[in-house]
């Protein structure tokens, strides 16, 4: 009577691990290809030069602050 409770214990055991291997897998691979892409943007953004930005009276809030 304890044998079979054991087996069943433990094939349940198996499939609640492999699920949990999947998912993680899964996520994992996600924040991979999400690093992948923000790595693909730096480099981007050395390409080119910065420059100064240009003023715009139409703005929502301007800079008044003297800072810039």
């Amino acid at each position: 009577m304890l044998v079979p409770l054991l087996s069943a214990a433990a094939e349940a055991e198996s499939t609640s691990g492999n699920t949990a291997l999947l998912i993680g897998g899964g996520i994992m691979a996600f924040f991979l290809l999400a690093l992948l892409v923000t790595a693909s943007y730096t480099n981007v953004g050395r390409r080119h030069e910065a420059h100064a930005e240009v003023a715009d009276m139409h703005r929502q809030h301007t800079n008044k602050h003297g800072h810039h």
